[in-house]
């Protein structure tokens, strides 16, 4: 069973690499405004995650300015992961935002309606 999860995973990788989007092009005011909005968000992922996959695509496609961090490998990431969001689940968005408390944000869907919604330009 390790060595079919371990297996799926590379495939799932090299998928991805060979079919990265493309990132969004913005003019320079814009893409400041997106980075500006995504500067505290943080994203907890697994590398071979087919849900983690799902969004970093998004974010690379929308051109999103987000931290990610490894809640597999590295073990502060991962206790980090679950003291303060609560379980040890990814896709996992931790959105920090001034004066208000931080929020965990489960589900890859989610997610990306979330990031969709708060990186819109109006």
């Amino acid at each position: 069973m390790v060595f079919i999860r371990w297996f799926l995973g590379k495939c799932i990788l090299l998928i991805n690499a060979l079919t990265l989007p493309k990132p969004m092009l913005r003019i320079k005011a814009d893409q400041d405004k997106v980075d500006k909005k995504t500067q505290f968000f943080t994203l907890y992922q697994f590398e071979a995650c087919p849900f983690c996959v799902k969004v970093r695509r998004f974010i690379r496609k929308n051109s999103l300015k987000i931290d990610l961090k490894d809640a597999k490998n590295n073990m502060a990431n991962k206790s980090e992961l679950v003291n303060n969001g609560g379980k040890h689940k990814v896709p996992c968005l931790k959105i920090e935002k001034l004066n208000e408390k931080t929020m965990w944000l489960y589900e890859s869907d989610a997610i990306i309606a979330f990031l969709a919604k708060e990186t819109e330009l109006s």
